[in-house]
């Protein structure tokens, strides 16, 4: 038998950017193709915007359904911190530890996809496939199809199924649930099967107003309590940094935060289209929709489950994103082995007993006589890719650190350290309207 060359068995060599790409973020498609892609970003972030305050609302007492436009409205207008770019800049981050956090930022919303909740208190809250299983199951069969199997599908040379599936699937199934809402099959089924399954859910058209101008203050002065500060900063924590998004949130009175959309992460790499100018005027649909609050309130109606099934395709991109980064480690050091195994295993298992300890008792397992140190430590570990990045940071900083660097992936890491290391980073992460002149880079 002939003697493998080892260069011949390496067929996959690392690349710095994911192949396939037609368009990144200076490159743009044409601007009716532009237009077309950005309300596909505006559907997919109604899943969550909508889903949210529909359910926290009415649990605060509230039932207004203007804070739908509103936490519609301040997503649009946040000014966030790209979270790449944020992490790149703290020297205790290598690629080895970012494979766990970002893998679970995907992977550790695993409950929005089929599984129904344990918790009566958030069964409610979560979208889920298995909800409305007659309306999510066709929709994740449909959107595979025409966004894989169906993806060379050419019309006037743009790959329309590709592009659009998600347009597509959701129209096609959004008609579907729209008949099986008329023809009465959810009208003696119980309540979370009609929030999940209905189209005509909580009458959020016919309650929606035409006009609606969100402005700072509209729902009065706000109130201060040091214990609720606390919780809040833990969840400010596990969202890592959002710029000035957080104060927007409070000024406006959404009820709830806004955090980076991850399911418009996963649509960036199902399209293969980065560019910067779709999620520019995606956000302009936002703005626009949320002010005419009746068109608004038509695109909120689509059901919870569509989405979910969505999510399904698109937190699984994500976490395929972050073991990607495993290409600039040595995989074969155990030690490298031992910190993403490890940090992977704990960032699910510990949030997994802090859900299912409240679950059972209605506490966290942090419940001391200080409030703001229970919603502290409750918040902050029960999310899974804080728990992993806690972990991973830790152990990839003080485990054999002498000579790993190159085992870690640090050569290709500190190229992205400061603003001036790589030419892409300029490229990438340069503010617009010139505001380099007030934040000079570091």
């Amino acid at each position: 038998m002939a003697e493998v060359k080892p260069e011949e068995t390496v067929h996959h060599p690392p690349m710095d950017q994911l192949q396939g790409f037609e368009y990144c973020i200076d490159s743009n498609p044409s601007w009716g193709e532009a237009i077309a892609l950005a309300f596909q970003h505006y559907i997919l972030s109604l899943g969550t915007a909508v889903m949210i305050p529909t359910m926290l609302v009415p649990l605060m007492g509230g039932n207004d359904v203007r804070i739908l436009s509103l936490f519609i409205y301040v997503s649009a207008c946040s000014c966030r911190y790209n979270l790449k770019l944020q992490l790149l800049k703290l020297v205790f981050f290598s690629p080895l530890g970012m494979v766990p956090v970002v893998a679970l930022v995907g992977l550790g919303l695993f409950e929005r996809g089929f599984p129904v909740n344990r918790s009566q208190l958030t069964e409610d809250i979560i979208s889920q496939v298995g909800k409305c299983v007659e309306i999510g199951l066709p929709m994740l069969i449909l959107f595979v199809a025409f966004s894989q199997y169906l993806k060379h599908v050419h019309v006037r040379n743009v790959p329309v199924m590709e592009r659009f599936s998600l347009l597509l699937c959701i129209a096609l199934v959004w008609v579907y649930a729209h008949i099986l809402t008329a023809s009465g099959a959810y009208k003696h089924t119980a309540l979370v099967t009609q929030i999940n399954c209905r189209t005509d859910r909580a009458n959020l058209i016919s309650s929606a107003l035409w006009i609606s101008i969100p402005f700072p203050l509209q729902w009065g002065a706000p109130t201060f309590s040091a214990d609720h500060t606390f919780g809040m900063m833990a969840a400010v924590l596990v969202s890592l940094i959002e710029g000035i998004g957080t104060l927007l949130d409070g000024l406006f009175g959404t009820g709830t935060g806004s955090t980076v959309s991850i399911e418009n992460v996963g649509l960036l790499g199902s399209t293969r289209v980065g560019s910067r100018r779709v999620i520019q005027i995606s956000a302009g649909f936002m703005i626009f929709f949320s002010m005419l609050g009746k068109f608004g309130a038509l695109f909120a109606s689509i059901p919870f489950t569509i989405f979910a099934a969505v999510y399904c395709v698109m937190f699984g991109i994500v976490a395929a994103v972050g073991l990607s980064f495993m290409q600039f480690t040595n995989m074969n050091s155990m030690r490298n082995l031992f910190i993403i195994g490890v940090s992977l295993f704990l960032g699910l298992s510990i949030p997994e007993y802090f859900s299912r300890y409240s679950t059972s008792s209605q506490q966290g397992p942090a419940h001391t006589k200080a409030g703001w140190f229970n919603d502290y430590i409750n918040t902050v570990f029960s999310s899974p890719p804080t728990v992993a990045l806690l972990v991973a940071v830790i152990l990839d900083n003080t485990l054999d650190v002498r000579d790993a660097a190159r085992d870690r992936g640090m050569p290709w890491w500190s190229r992205f350290r400061t603003f001036r290391g790589d030419s892409r980073n300029e490229e990438f992460y340069t503010l617009p309207f010139n505001l380099n002149r007030f934040f000079p880079p570091s």
